[in-house]
């Protein structure tokens, strides 16, 4: 499959890593008529194998740590890693500086290269699609 053929139509894998599912929300509002990015191609997918880019969500669990490099390792090359949200970038509010808490590993990109991230608490859908968008172009050569 080319690049080019990807770029335009990008098939969605979304990772939950643990947390409170505000982001989730927000990416599922993506589908739904108001927003409708399945108009621009993308597709939500559930198997690692059919996606081209990976949105994570919330603080990665120990106990997700591994199904991550595993999903990571099941998309096939050319893949983008979408870190949404500031618990997937950095822990958020479940991650106590002073006292480390002993079931969250951290942000996603301490298991597995992320390519692009969305700030926010949760973002909103709209910085979620231009996230995507960036994803794209990292996928089409663009940068």
């Amino acid at each position: 499959m080319s690049k080019r053929f990807i770029a335009k139509s990008p098939w969605i894998l979304h990772l939950h890593g643990g947390g409170c599912n505000g982001c989730d929300i927000e990416i599922l509002s993506l589908f739904t008529p108001r927003y409708d990015v399945e108009r621009l191609g993308c597709l939500l997918k559930n198997n690692p194998r059919h996606a081209d880019v990976i949105l994570v969500t919330g603080p990665i669990t120990k106990q997700v740590k591994d199904m991550l490099k595993m999903v990571y390792e099941q998309v096939l090359d050319p893949k983008v890693v979408v870190a949404v949200g500031t618990c997937a970038m950095g822990g958020g509010v479940f991650v106590e500086e002073r006292f480390g808490n002993y079931a969250i590993e951290g942000s996603a990109d301490k298991v597995v290269p992320v390519d692009v991230y969305i700030p926010g608490c949760p973002p909103r859908p709209e910085t979620i699609m231009y996230g995507i968008r960036v994803a794209l172009e990292k996928l089409s050569g663009k940068d």
